[in-house]
């Protein structure tokens, strides 16, 4: 991976974040995108060593998504790694109500357009590049919420559990030319979107303790950019969670 780039959506907040700086300090090329320039500039100073910076994008408008490949194209010659970690859940708040019953479609779509819509035009427009040459890896971000559910967050578990059903069918679409497809599904991680949650959320128990930190969940992201023959799996980094849902 030294020499290849892997762009990171939603890299200037916490678990993509944590991503894009492990990348660099394992030297690693990354490229940051996230919705603000103002906000992905922010987590652009370690990368500037790999001369990639920060790109602002709305992944859920399918043509600025395709020119910030193609800006990225132009700056190095095309991505090979891709891991889209941007995702919000605007349901679980007291403000929208709690629950499906609470809700209101407007806002259900919030949560559906980035965690899914966002996710595909994403990987739609990085194949354009990835598809050239064989190789190269595309790492999902989706959520332990989408392998069991959640009360109070049947929109956001809904997004997130399409996501093992499109990793597991692009990976046989782009097997042939060697290019692997994968997702992370994280527990309780500790980030702006779970902080706001505060005391409104349900308790759950987490057998190794709590809440977990973006870095560990950026490990395993690594693993699975850098490690050959496996694709089409979901890997849970959640403390044991999943074992008590």
């Amino acid at each position: 991976m030294s020499k290849k780039l892997c762009a990171v959506f939603g890299g200037s907040r916490g678990i993509g974040r944590s991503v894009a700086r492990l990348l660099a300090e394992r030297g690693r090329g990354a490229a940051v995108v996230s919705p603000g320039l103002e906000c992905a500039q922010a987590t652009s100073p370690p990368l500037t060593a790999a001369d990639h910076g920060a790109l602002s994008c709305d992944v859920s408008d399918e043509l600025r998504v395709r020119r910030t490949f193609e800006r990225l194209r132009q700056r190095s010659g095309g991505i090979r790694y891709l891991v889209n970690a941007a995702g919000v859940d605007r349901c679980a708040h007291a403000r929208c109500g709690w629950g499906l019953r609470g809700g209101r479609p407007r806002t259900w779509w919030t949560s559906y357009t980035p965690n899914l819509l966002g996710t595909v035009l994403t990987c739609r427009a990085a194949l354009r590049s990835m598809l050239r040459k064989p190789g190269g890896a595309i790492v999902n971000v989706g959520s332990v919420v989408g392998l069991k559910g959640n009360a109070g967050q049947g929109i956001y578990s809904a997004t997130k559990a399409a996501l093992e059903g499109f990793a597991c069918s692009l990976a046989k679409e782009v097997a042939a030319r060697n290019i692997r497809v994968n997702l992370v599904a994280p527990g309780f991680i500790r980030t702006d979107m779970t902080t706001a949650l505060g005391e409104e959320h349900p308790k759950v128990a987490i057998p190794l303790g709590g809440f977990g930190e973006p870095s560990q969940v950026a490990h395993a992201v690594l693993f699975l950019l850098q490690t050959p023959y496996v694709t089409g799996q979901v890997l849970v980094v959640d403390d044991g969670m999943q074992l008590v849902m």
